[in-house]
């Protein structure tokens, strides 16, 4: 008389479980069950191999695409910029092709493939997203919003606290001329710029002893943009009060306005959007 093995008449192993096991993600005791399950069963221990299998794949993919491609962190910054830009292009092609490829070359796991491949697209997705965030915070400073640092590294002459402030903000303030204002439009490669595209904006402001030099001037664009010329000219102000009341040392406030204005906006205001945004 032949005795029916029980683990034979056990419902077969769920794709879910069977890619958990192999995550190694099972509680002990239904891990237990399943390894027993495929010890006796063909059917499941066939689809086991195809899910190691894809996961394998999809790993080496994923690690071949990815590591080891972007430049050391002390290297140019827009070098990595262009870097990342390349990759992004390449992957948008890549990525379909390997996920596509890799499903169709395995006919036999259509019920296991179908939630990987939604597993890659998944971070496929995610990158993508992540990637198209960085390029649109660190595009700033092509676009003119934050000034390129080899051009207007800013310049300050010798002034004293009591100068500062013995001039209000809006008196202080005045337009460059019109031949500075071409030179520094013809440095930075903007070519028939009309006059309410752009303000010809000091980095450090006369405010707080910044001076007309062409390394202390750039193009910052009025319209179009979030961190637009409007915006600084608010924390140029905020700025200027800081100093003129004693809360802020006037070097501090220099170097803060010349290494990154957004940042020094984001600072002092409290916040990580313009103050129009966020009313």
């Amino acid at each position: 008389m032949l005795h029916k093995n029980p683990h034979l008449s056990m419902r077969h192993i769920s794709d879910e479980d069977l890619v958990r096991y192999a995550d190694g993600e099972l509680p002990s005791h239904r891990a237990a069950e399943v390894e027993t399950h495929l010890k006796a069963c063909w059917d499941c221990r066939a689809r086991m191999e195809d899910t190691q299998s894809t996961i394998t794949g999809f790993v080496r993919a994923h690690h071949a695409e990815f590591d080891g491609q972007l430049p050391p962190a002390a290297g140019p910054r827009a070098l990595l910029r262009a870097r990342l830009a390349q990759l992004d292009s390449e992957r948008r092609v890549e990525w379909w092709k390997r996920v596509l490829q890799f499903r169709f070359a395995l006919p036999g796991v259509a019920v296991v493939g179908l939630p990987l491949i939604a597993l890659a697209i998944g971070i496929l997705w995610f990158r993508h997203a992540t990637q198209r965030e960085w390029r649109s915070a660190t595009a700033l400073f092509d676009t003119g919003v934050a000034p390129n640092r080899g051009l207007t590294p800013g310049a300050t002459r010798e002034v004293t606290i009591s100068e500062v402030c013995s001039v209000p903000h809006e008196q202080v303030v005045g337009g460059v001329s019109d031949s500075l204002r071409q030179k520094v439009l013809q440095e930075y490669g903007i070519a028939n710029a009309r006059p309410e595209d752009y303000e010809i904006d000091y980095l450090i402001a006369p405010q707080l002893g910044g001076t007309e030099d062409i390394r202390n001037l750039w193009p910052e664009p009025y319209r179009d943009y979030v961190w637009n010329a409007r915006v600084k000219d608010a924390l140029e102000e905020r700025l200027h009060e800081l100093v003129c009341s004693g809360q802020l040392d006037l070097h501090k406030a220099q170097h803060d306005i010349a290494t990154d204005w957004i940042a020094a906006y984001k600072k002092y205001f409290h916040t990580n959007k313009p103050l129009s945004l966020s009313s």
